[in-house]
């Protein structure tokens, strides 16, 4: 995924869940909360006490969106 290309995208799935599959074979799951030029980040709502994850663009291999919203 390249930059700005990559930025829209995760902007369009802002606040929905996503399986997030990294190139080194992480599987990321959360909602995503931030998105800057070179990273999102994904939250675990489920848990109070979770820590934000970070995945940076060029890391990512594929993302599944696990809750669309209705809209």
């Amino acid at each position: 995924m390249e930059g700005q290309h990559a930025e829209n995208l995760f902007r369009r799935y802002k606040g929905q869940l996503v399986n997030v599959k990294t190139i080194s074979g992480g599987i990321y799951e959360g909602y995503i909360t931030e998105i800057t030029n070179n990273y999102i980040s994904l939250v675990d709502r489920a848990k109070a006490d979770s820590a934000p994850v970070y995945v940076f663009f060029n890391g990512i291999e594929s993302m599944i969106v696990l809750e669309a919203s209705s809209g």
